[in-house]
């Protein structure tokens, strides 16, 4: 009789352990790989002219930074710009989408991750016009600019002078 008890304790665990395996392996696809997996950029959807060059070096910085990128080339611009809440005296020659902040203009990769990491209550960053030395406008030549946050209570502020 007492075997008989031993034997069924045992085939209880095995089954147990059994179904934790099971399980586990159930959730691996839920869970993070990696530390890096867990600390992944979110995407940025950017609209842009298929015509300008700019906007195309903008978007080989931000994969540069590890940022997904979609680009969606369009004639007009203009209509996302209003839609993303962009003012007008900002703007500048593309529009990106990122953790729910509008970028607009040259915004460095590592402004877009401060932000992405304060968390403002803000509309977005914006580099506005097209600053000779900002990414995408690499010339050799490197004019001081300001990362404009914008859409804040307070209204407009200088987030990052470069």
């Amino acid at each position: 009789m007492l075997d008989r008890r031993l034997f069924l304790t045992a085939m209880g665990a095995s089954l147990t352990v059994g179904a934790l395996a099971i399980a586990a392996r159930s959730m691996v696809g839920t869970l993070p790989a990696s530390a890096s997996a867990a600390s992944a950029k979110p995407e940025v959807t950017v609209w842009k002219s298929p015509t300008c060059g700019c906007c195309g070096g903008w978007v080989d910085h931000m994969r540069a930074a590890g940022f997904p990128v979609t680009v969606h080339e369009v004639e007009d611009v203009e209509p996302v710009k209003l839609r993303l809440g962009v003012p007008a005296r900002l703007q500048s020659c593309h529009t990106a989408l990122v953790g729910g902040y509008a970028l607009e203009g040259h915004v460095p990769a590592d402004s877009v991750q401060r932000l992405l990491r304060e968390r403002p209550a803000a509309v977005g960053l914006a580099v506005p016009g097209m600053p000779q030395g900002s990414p995408g406008m690499e010339t050799g030549v490197k004019d001081p600019y300001d990362v404009v946050l914008f859409g804040a209570a307070g209204g407009d502020s200088v987030f990052e002078r470069r």
